[in-house]
């Protein structure tokens, strides 16, 4: 059976989540960190469309620092913004109020770097929504394999970036700004967990 190789990401997409289903999980821990990817941002539904919330970084000399070691910028009030923009669009999502309790650490607490930030996001979301989680880490950087799957920049916000998923398709569900601009697929998880909740694995394997 093939593994399929992730990179980290920041309340990753729903595709990200579905891949999560199968166990045969790698995260790569030892790529140099890729910028305007998801690893440091996530895309949600607002009243105005779709948002991209980026989680700003510290800008090493190094341009090619390892992923493990980016650090999270403190330097403006990102996480205010970020939770401000979430709750304008899901406070009347059916399960808002359910499920941000248990997110809002992520908004208040500090966390050094974006690895560990984004570890700790994937196993809060997967204890809310029941999926066990059965990942692995990469030992060290993992090349192209026949056994390997890599969508470490497969799963990507540009479009003319993103790697053909044939075994993917976006689950369809009742959004809160659809009536204005349609439904759109493949949002942050977040999108999922607050209008369907405890369906959000089901809907996820299809």
């Amino acid at each position: 059976m093939k593994h399929i190789l992730l990179s980290t990401a920041y309340f990753a997409p729903v595709q990200y989540y579905s891949k999560l289903l199968s166990g045969n999980i790698i995260i790569e821990k030892h790529e140099h960190y890729n910028k305007q990817s998801y690893r440091n941002r996530c895309r949600i539904y607002t009243a105005n469309g779709p948002l991209d919330l980026v989680v700003p970084v510290v800008r090493a000399e190094n341009p090619k620092i390892p992923v493990t070691q980016v650090e999270i910028a403190y330097d403006t009030l990102w996480q205010k913004l970020h939770f401000k923009a979430i709750e304008s669009a899901y406070r009347r999502s059916p399960f808002f109020e359910y499920y941000v309790d248990d997110l809002i650490p992520f908004f208040t607490g500090h966390y050094r770097y974006l690895y560990d930030f984004n570890t700790r996001i994937m196993h809060t979301v997967c204890q809310l929504i029941g999926l066990p989680l059965k990942v692995q880490e990469s030992e060290a950087y993992m090349g192209n394999g026949e056994n390997i799957v890599d969508l470490r920049d497969g799963i990507h916000p540009k479009v003319n970036r993103q790697v053909p998923d044939p075994g993917f398709i976006p689950p369809v569900y009742t959004q809160v700004f659809e009536d204005r601009f349609g439904f759109i697929p493949n949002l942050s998880i977040l999108d999922m967990l607050f209008n369907v909740g405890p369906e959000t694995v089901e809907l996820l394997a299809g």
